[in-house]
């Protein structure tokens, strides 16, 4: 049978590491010359397995898709052809392998994908690349969560607010009031909330009593205008439009802050409260229909209804009860229960396939140091366009607060990658045992977990004639199909 080699790198720690392209070439070569393949191509290039866009992945496709006899595509592990469950690229070269016009061989795996290829060979495979995706994801949602976590704890992320600076005590770095720049920001409130001024005349009357930005600059109208908005110096940061007390010490009285705030927009603004309701679909479900949102409501005090917003005017407001639609999730909670000896037996397949974890582990932190390095090097450059009056203060603030923003953010992915377990079979495992646990641990949870679980498990929730839909994420989606292959699994 003719072969083609297919090697592929995304980073330069990987070219370094043993997913060099070499390396993969030489294993592959080994591989087919034992297999007694006459290897007609090999094509190694440079890309990630997560972009859309793959035009040197697209040119192997056609030339796989050119050959009138079938042919062995040989690739040291899978995670070489993709990291991602839905490249049409890879749901391509399935169909063709199922249909027997080719062969996909994953050396360093030990997995061959052909058209006599067992049901619990299949299964592998999806999880393979559903725990790839699912290992990345849930770094990137830990990254999230860490830096929510921060903010809830009261912590701001970003580079320090005009009147604050960074103090580094015992190693570790936190926030504090800078004593003159405190003084200014303080009058600067002062003077705008006796109605006198215009902000152009109060960043003129600052600018002669001294008030400079870090780098000795006039601080800008705009930034005038934003710090006499910022609801940090009375104790509240704002990210993303959500609202956090933060533990710094406040600058501003509550009351000189609002009477700026009188000035600035000519009236009172009162903040709006909103209790959340104990829902357990509260801001889920969509309605098929008119895309209006799904929302519930007690009656009686004791009764939860569903019904739609009826976002376009089209739709009936008849209720459903909570219960109702709750018994399909029930189902599907069920549906994904594995045995044991099943979670053991996947457990213990997948480890021969993921050996390599650790390796792209070591290449992932590599990486991200060096973006970490690049982006301290941008901050240092852009100081010295500002001092040398290449760029605007507007640009500079923008500029800097997006660096400051994306190093707090590789920082912590730097934290959670370095204390993740990198033993990947044990990551396979627990995912298993969430979906055998899933429906004892969903019934006996409150409200807010019954919440997390669904958004761990569902996506794309919507009513359609009064019944609930979904998608289940990945990998449960590929552990709930599983179910559809008893034989396969008992072998």
């Amino acid at each position: 049978m003719k072969a083609i080699i297919l090697a592929r790198v995304s980073t330069e720690e990987q070219r370094e590491a043993g997913n060099s392209l070499p390396a993969q070439e030489r294993r592959c070569k080994e591989y087919a010359q034992r297999k007694g393949f006459n290897i007609v191509r090999t094509i190694s290039f440079d890309e990630s397995a997560y972009k859309d866009k793959r035009e040197q992945f697209d040119q192997v496709l056609d030339f796989v898709l050119s050959q009138k006899e079938p042919i062995a595509v040989c690739m040291d592990k899978i995670d070489r052809l993709s990291r991602n469950v839905f490249d049409k690229r890879v749901a391509k070269l399935y169909e063709l392998a199922i249909a027997g016009s080719i062969e996909l061989h994953f050396v360093s795996d030990n997995l061959v994908i052909h058209k006599d290829i067992s049901a619990i060979e299949k299964f592998n495979f999806s999880m393979s690349l559903g725990l790839a995706k699912y290992y990345s994801d849930a770094i990137s949602d830990n990254t999230k969560r860490a830096l929510e976590q921060k903010r809830r704890n009261g912590e701001w992320t970003g580079r320090p607010k005009m009147g604050y600076r960074t103090i580094s005590e015992n190693g570790k770095n936190h926030q504090g009031i800078d004593p003159m720049q405190s003084q200014y920001v303080k009058r600067m409130f002062e003077l705008y909330s006796e109605g006198n001024q215009s902000v152009k005349t109060l960043r003129d009357l600052l600018y002669k009593e001294g008030f400079r930005s870090r780098e000795g600059k006039q601080v800008s109208t705009s930034q005038i205008h934003n710090m006499l908005r910022d609801k940090f110096y009375i104790g509240v940061m704002t990210v993303k439009g959500k609202e956090y007390p933060h533990i710094y010490p406040k600058i501003v009285p509550q009351s000189l802050f609002d009477k700026v705030q009188d000035i600035l927009y000519g009236r009172n603004k009162k903040p709006t409260k909103y209790a959340s309701k104990p829902f357990v679909f509260r801001g889920m479900i969509t309605c098929e229909k008119c895309g209006g949102s799904i929302s519930g409501e007690l009656k009686k005090g004791k009764y939860i209804y569903y019904s739609c917003s009826n976002f376009k005017g089209i739709c009936d407001r008849k209720g459903i009860r909570e219960e109702i639609l709750l018994k399909p999730v029930y189902d599907t909670l069920a549906s994904i229960k594995l045995s044991q000896d099943k979670i053991d037996f996947i457990v213990e397949s997948l480890k021969n396939t993921h050996k390599d974890k650790q390796e792209y582990h070591n290449s992932i932190i590599k990486s991200i140091q060096k973006e970490y390095d690049e982006i301290q090097s941008k901050k240092d450059r852009l100081v010295d366009m500002f001092i040398n009056l290449s760029i605007t203060q507007d640009v500079y603030d923008k500029k800097m607060s997006e660096f400051e923003t994306k190093h707090q953010e590789l920082g912590i992915q730097l934290e959670e990658h370095t204390q993740a377990d990198h033993e990947y079979h044990i990551t396979v495992s627990r995912v298993l045992d969430l979906a055998k646990r899933a429906s004892q641990i969903f019934e006996s949870s409150e409200v807010n977990e019954k919440r997390q679980i669904l958004g761990i498990l569902l996506s794309n929730c919507r009513v359609s004639e009064g019944k609930l839909l979904w998608e289940l994420k990945s990998p449960f989606d590929v552990i709930a199909s599983a179910q559809h292959h008893p034989i396969g699994l008992r072998e």
